[in-house]
C-alpha cells in the first residue's frame, strides 16, 4: 500500500509538473506573440512617420503649387496675370521670363529683373532645362519657389513647388486605421510567361503602357484575390481600389509598395502600408488610377484614410 501511495504521489507530481510546463510554454508563446505584434506595430508607426515627414518636405506633395502645360514656342511666366504661366503672387517678378519648347527641348530665358538659379547656379540669360534622356530634371529656384520641367506622354509641363504653400503650413497630419497585423498577408507573384505591359490611365485621362511582371495572389478569409503589379525598381507597385473608397478612404483608390518574392516565390502584401495618392492633397498631381482588374470586392480596413 505504501508503495502504491508513493507511486501515485510521484505520478501526480509528474502530471502537475507537465501541466505547469505546458502552461509556462503557452504563456511564453502568448508573450512572444505579443512582443512580435508590438514590434510590428512599432515598425509600421515608424514607416508612417517617414511618410508624414516626406509629405511635409519643401518639395513634398503638400508644397506642390502648380502644374502648367507648355505649348510649342514661347511660354511667358511670372506673377503677373498677363503671362501664359502665372506663378503665385508676390513670389517672383511680374515678368520673370519664358520657357521655349522646341521639339523635345525646353529652354529657359529670363528677364533682367529675375534672379533664378539652375541646379544651384545663377542663370544669366538662357539655359537648356530639359532634353530627351536627361537622368535628372534640372531644378530651378527663386525664393520659396522651386520648379522643374516634366514630360507626360508627349506633353511637357512645368511642375512648381512653394515652400510657403497654404496646404503645407496648415497640414494637420494623416488619419489611418489602427495597425492590424492580420492585414499583412502572405502572397505569391504569378509571373507573366512573357514580358507584358498593361494600360494605366491617370487623372488627366492620359493612358500609358506600363511593364507588369505579373499578378500578386493572396487570400483574405478563405477567398483568393489577385492584383496586377507594376515594376518599380527592387519593389512591386500596386494601384488598387476596394469598397472603402469614397467613404473611409480616398475615392480613386490607394497605392502600396511591396517586396518582390524571395527564392521560394513567397512575398508579403502589407495593407497597413496602403497610402493615399497625392491627388488627395493637391490638384497638381498626375495620379495613376487603379486598372479595372485591381478593384477588390472587399473592404480593406487598413492603411491610410481620407476625409474625401
Amino acid at each position: 500500500m505504501k508503495k502504491l501511495l508513493i507511486t501515485a504521489a510521484l505520478a501526480g507530481f509528474i502530471l502537475t509538473s507537465c501541466s505547469q510546463q505546458k502552461t509556462d510554454i503557452e504563456a511564453q508563446s502568448v508573450e512572444t506573440a505579443m512582443e512580435t505584434d508590438s514590434s510590428y506595430v512599432a515598425s509600421i508607426d515608424a514607416w508612417h512617420a517617414r511618410r508624414v515627414e516626406n509629405l511635409q518636405k519643401e518639395d513634398g506633395w503638400l508644397a506642390l503649387a502648380g502644374l502648367y502645360w507648355l505649348e510649342p514656342g514661347s511660354n511667358s511666366f511670372g506673377s503677373a496675370e498677363g503671362n501664359k504661366i502665372v506663378f503665385p503672387k508676390d513670389r517672383i517678378a511680374a515678368q520673370a521670363g519664358s520657357f521655349i519648347l522646341e521639339g523635345d527641348v525646353v529652354k529657359l530665358q529670363i528677364s533682367e529683373t529675375a534672379e533664378i538659379t539652375l541646379d544651384g547656379e545663377p542663370v544669366r540669360q538662357e539655359a537648356e532645362v530639359y532634353t530627351a534622356g536627361m537622368e535628372q530634371p534640372a531644378v530651378m529656384r527663386h525664393g520659396s519657389l522651386k520648379w522643374v520641367v516634366i514630360k507626360r506622354g508627349d506633353k511637357f509641363a512645368v511642375r512648381l513647388w512653394d515652400a510657403e504653400s497654404e496646404a503645407r503650413r496648415n497640414f494637420a497630419g494623416l488619419e489611418r486605421y489602427p495597425v492590424q497585423p492580420e492585414w499583412r498577408l502572405e502572397a505569391r507573384l504569378e509571373q507573366n510567361p512573357l514580358p507584358k505591359q498593361i494600360p494605366i490611365t491617370n487623372v488627366l485621362g492620359q493612358t500609358s503602357q506600363e511593364p507588369s511582371p505579373g499578378a500578386v495572389v493572396f487570400t483574405v478569409e478563405g477567398q483568393q484575390y489577385r492584383l496586377d503589379a507594376l515594376e518599380e525598381g527592387e519593389e512591386l507597385f500596386i494601384i488598387f481600389a476596394d469598397k472603402t473608397n469614397g467613404t473611409d478612404t480616398y475615392g480613386s483608390g490607394r497605392y502600396l509598395y511591396m517586396p518582390k518574392p524571395d527564392s521560394s516565390g513567397i512575398t508579403y502584401i502589407d495593407f497597413n502600408k496602403a497610402y493615399t495618392p497625392p491627388c488627395a492633397f493637391t490638384g497638381y498631381a498626375t495620379c495613376p488610377l487603379p486598372p479595372r482588374q485591381n478593384f477588390l470586392p472587399i473592404s480593406v480596413t487598413a492603411g491610410e484614410k481620407s476625409e474625401e
